[in-house]
């Protein structure tokens, strides 16, 4: 068998096509001989002494009969990759508008161009968006799909006629795009993220966006009012703001009475400014389906004021429209939002003089825009929570925008029993020898460490003294243990009592119930660790925790009795 190698044969380099044609015609010529020698064999005799060359001459023929096969092959083979590599490159374009009559819109490089569609194509299957293969003619000779990658836009604006107004981030200019097939019947909503077609003309995909889903819970867990301890009055003064006035709302029809727009939450951390918006959001849904039959579910959004502040201009308006714009959206699809924007003062601060550059001088205006804006915020709860209320800008807070201010205080005795009863449950393991002395009933037992516990928070000795506070007046406040207690430092409280019993089953091998001893622990702990207070005597990180007037405040002075014992001992020894 003989097969052809042109990297082998010093002379293939300058034969061409038309010379290997050439050898086939020579060839047909040899097989056609073959026919010739069978006719002369058959008419000579058998013992003919030429016979045996006629044979041997037949056996040749048939060899290179063989050879020329294999050469044929290697002909078409070195046609076909000739072909390839001389035929002109196919151009990648992205179709513009679907096809009509086998004529397409497409762009390529930038310019568009009315082609020709292949008739093998068919023109229902070619989707606006997708790339095209183009030939040199600027035909249409192939369907590539949608392209992998390209440029991220925001959805700012769904026109009536399908198109989408888009930006960019760090404010670059907007763009008006087409949509893609996919794209047609989808319900874009501002805010949303879209992938483009590598030219930025086409929007050829919904990107699921992660900033704006962030920022609301579809499910927030079940929260009824006596979930909440200690907060009767916030409670109660929430009722009376937001709950009356969507439960009848003729009433309020009748009197030609606003509806407020919103309301702020205030008071030291801890208290349940955030428990408050949550549990704010799951009863009025609840209250509405109750008396309205209404099938209304509850949306809470809970945008952190810090994460809304972005270094590059125009980021942080954005997202302060994406905010109100996506609780308009929530409304339409039949839930309830509730905005709740936590530590406020950090976006909404008082505005500075334009001279100097503050987030808040363009921050404020936008939300006073947004509340203000033409399409109302009825439907929609704006709360506001914030340490520092002084320190938001007057406009957020006057009449017809944030008018209802509700403050969250910290928990007296019975408040704090309250929250201790709602972490310390019966079907918590107490300890045992305490249950059986009570009859087997734990309910009266955890009642007696509640009694106990807040009796010990509260208790005003000196070994339960914590901040002395100097006012502008020239006198001095001493503040106890129980003047900075929080539902925050009650859960703490029984959340360390609950790991002293854990450690204690695992040593001992076997399960041991929560007892007094674990909570009084328990208590002492948290007050001599002070996790959630400010480790430092810096008077401005103490008063977001204080009950008192910023500007009444001269000097605040945390008083650490463990850190001087140890210092008193230390003196003594040495």
């Amino acid at each position: 068998m003989v097969s052809i190698n042109l990297q082998d044969d010093p002379n293939s380099q300058r034969r061409t096509p038309e010379d290997f044609l050439q050898d086939y015609v020579d060839m047909q010529h040899t097989f056609e001989s073959l026919t010739i020698i069978d006719q002369i064999l058959m008419s000579m005799d058998e013992k003919d002494r030429r016979r045996p060359l006629l044979y041997q001459l037949r056996r040749q023929l048939q060899e290179d009969e063989i050879t020329f096969e294999e050469a044929r092959r290697a002909i078409v083979e070195l046609e076909s990759a000739l072909e390839k590599v001389t035929a002109p490159s196919n151009r990648i374009g992205i179709l513009m508008e679907a096809a009509q009559n086998s004529v397409a819109c497409i762009s390529v490089g930038g310019s568009e161009y009315f082609a020709n569609v292949d008739t093998r194509l068919n023109d229902d299957d070619l989707k606006v968006g997708t790339r095209v293969l183009v030939n040199e003619a600027f035909a249409v000779v192939g369907d590539l799909g949608y392209p992998d990658g390209g440029p991220i836009a925001k959805v700012l604006d769904a026109m009536d006629d399908g198109r989408i107004r888009v930006g960019q981030e760090h404010g670059t200019q907007t763009t008006i795009l087409t949509r893609s097939t996919d794209l047609i019947d989808e319900d874009l909503k501002t805010g949303e993220e879209l992938r483009v077609d590598p030219t930025f003309r086409v929007a050829v995909e919904r990107i699921p966006n992660a900033e704006v889903n962030d920022y609301y819970l579809e499910e927030i867990p079940q929260l009824p009012w006596d979930k909440v301890g200690g907060q009767d009055g916030a409670i109660q003064a929430i009722k009376d703001t937001i709950e009356i006035p969507v439960l009848h709302p003729e009433l309020f029809e009748r009197f030609q009475y606003s509806t407020p727009k919103g309301f702020l939450l205030y008071g030291p951390p801890g208290c349940g400014k955030t428990q408050i918006g949550k549990a704010t959001a799951y009863n009025l849904a609840k209250h509405i389906q109750e008396e309205s039959n209404l099938d209304l579910k509850q949306c809470f959004m809970h945008i952190k004021g810090p994460e809304i502040l972005n270094m590059w201009l125009g980021e942080s308006e954005r997202q302060v429209r994406e905010i109100f714009g996506r609780a308009r959206d929530k409304r339409k699809e039949g839930y309830l939002p509730v905005v709740f924007i936590d530590e406020a003062e950090s976006i909404l601060g008082t505005r500075r003089a334009m001279r100097s550059h503050s987030i808040s001088n363009t921050v404020v205006p936008m939300f006073c825009a947004e509340m203000d804006g033409i399409e109302s915020l009825q439907d929609v709860v704006i709360i506001l929570a914030s340490n520092r209320p002084d320190l938001i800008d007057p406009a957020i807070l006057r009449p017809g925008r944030v008018d209802r201010k509700i403050k969250v205080v910290r928990p007296d005795q019975a408040g704090a029993a309250e929250i201790l009863k709602i972490y310390l449950t019966t079907d918590l393991p107490i300890y045992e020898a305490d249950v059986s002395a009570s009859g087997g009933h734990a309910g009266p037992v955890i009642d007696r460490y509640v009694d106990e516990m807040v009796a010990e928070i509260f208790a005003r000795r000196d070994d339960t003294r914590f901040l002395e506070v100097t006012l502008r007046s020239g006198r001095k406040e001493t503040l106890h243990r129980g003047d900075l207690c929080s539902g925050a430092v009650l859960e703490s409280i029984v959340r360390r009592s609950k790991e002293l019993a854990i450690l204690r089953s695992i040593a001992a091998g076997q399960e041991e119930g929560i007892s007094l001893d674990d909570l009084m622990a328990a208590v002492a702990t948290e007050y001599a660790e002070n996790e959630i207070f400010p480790p430092t005597d810096n008077t401005e990180d103490w008063l977001k925790l204080l009950d008192y007037d910023p500007e009444n405040v001269v000097r605040v002075s945390p008083i650490r009795p463990q850190a001087d014992r140890r210092r008193s001992s230390s003196q003594r020894v040495i």
